[in-house]
């Protein structure tokens, strides 16, 4: 019996230090390859955050709307306030005198244009009776493209049935569908109406009292803020900057505001009067209100009024001079006035106006459509003034 021996394998001796280098060096070489980017995952983050930032802003909007009503209106009655307090005014009291001259002057306004208020809303059946008589008596004995079609395709097909000798079909009578619509209560409708006035009054009574603890505040977060800013002067200075800075820019872009609606609204109501056009106050108000709006509330506003002046003379040449009027008005304010006033503030650019418009239209309604520019210029005034949202603030200026 042979006996086979196996070769005794020498042991290996461990890599040099060379060996070794150059593996890891492949090594290293390969991993960029494989290793996703650390910059996909921030960007999902960035994402996520977005998406849940919208939906908190629409789930609670009653809440963020008030909040920032509040804080534009204090922004807006801050000068007042501080103009008090620099002739010895204590700033409790000089708010407090505001507040109450504010809700004074909202009431008398409501008050002295709640007669032509209730004139055009009581109009309002009538002028769309109107208007349908009117566009019912320019179609009168035109046919639309749609008859017209139809009744080729009738005469065709009359004409093809003789042709091949067979009767024309003919035309079954039409099905009458009835649908029963849910009898009115007056209860729910009552119940309904009163809840939303409620909720009107309710959401108005949280902006005051916020704008009127706001002004009572005065710059208390803003030495909060300097505090959190750290022990360091450099840094306190920085921030004291910056605050001031957003502080004027708020409050120059909100007097912006004010000045260009009274300005609209004033010139408006002395075109109205010229004409002759009734409840030219309420109009007035309208317009300067909608000027708000870019874009859209010229439009709206041109398009209303020229509806009435339609309803009052008759005219469509005056209805037409009317909404003209009006139009020419919001575009020489917007176009002198606000251009030059903004210029001083933030630069906007346009598209992005738009495209924040369309946005905080679909999110927050006629509230977002109101809303939407003074959000836009404030976080771009914010943004600019903050280094981790310059980029955004390069997107959104001009």
């Amino acid at each position: 019996m042979s006996v086979r021996i196996a070769p005794v394998t020498p042991p290996q001796s461990p890599a040099s230090p060379d060996d070794q280098a150059r593996d890891a060096a492949a090594l290293a070489a390969l991993l960029p390859r494989i290793r996703v980017p650390g910059s996909a995952g921030s960007f999902a983050l960035t994402i996520l955050a977005v998406v849940a930032t919208v939906f908190v802003l629409d789930w609670a909007q009653s809440l963020f709307i008030s909040l920032l009503l509040g804080v534009l209106f204090a922004y807006t009655l801050n000068p007042l306030v501080v103009w008090l307090e620099r002739i010895r005014v204590p700033r409790p009291l000089g708010t407090a005198v505001v507040m109450v001259s504010v809700v004074c002057a909202l009431v008398l306004a409501t008050y002295s244009l709640r007669g032509e208020m209730q004139t055009i809303l009581d109009q309002l059946p009538q002028a769309a009776s109107k208007l349908s008589t009117s566009l019912a008596s320019l179609r009168k004995g035109q046919s639309t493209t749609v008859q017209m079609v139809q009744t080729a395709a009738s005469e065709i097909e009359q004409a093809a049935s003789q042709a091949s000798g067979m009767p024309s079909p003919l035309k079954q009578p039409a099905m009458r569908v009835v649908v029963d619509a849910p009898g009115f209560r007056l209860g729910n409708f009552l119940w309904v109406g009163s809840m939303g006035a409620a909720g009107l009054f309710a959401q108005a009574a949280m902006v005051l009292f916020l704008t009127f603890f706001l002004l009572l505040s005065g710059d208390t977060y803003k030495r909060k803020l300097v505090r959190l800013a750290g022990p360091s002067l450099s840094n306190r200075k920085t921030t004291v900057l910056i605050l001031d800075d957003i502080n004027t820019s708020i409050q120059r872009y909100m007097l912006m505001v004010l000045t260009t609606n009274l300005l609209v609204g004033l010139l408006t109501w002395i075109a109205l009067l010229w004409v002759g056009l009734e409840n030219a106050g309420a109009w007035a108000v309208a317009a300067g209100l909608l000027h708000v709006i870019p874009y859209f509330g010229p439009a709206v506003t041109a398009a209303v009024v020229g509806m009435a002046a339609f309803m009052q003379f008759e005219s469509l040449s005056t209805a037409l001079l009317v909404a003209g009027a009006s139009l020419a008005i919001a575009t020489l304010v917007g176009t002198f006035v606000t251009t030059w006033m903004t210029g001083r503030i933030a630069r906007m650019n346009t598209a992005a106006v738009f495209v924040t418009l369309l946005f905080w239209t679909w999110l927050w309604g006629v509230w977002g459509l109101l809303l939407s520019c003074p959000i836009t210029v404030i976080f771009k005034v914010v943004a600019q003034n903050v280094e981790h949202l310059q980029p955004v603030a390069e997107l959104l200026g001009d």
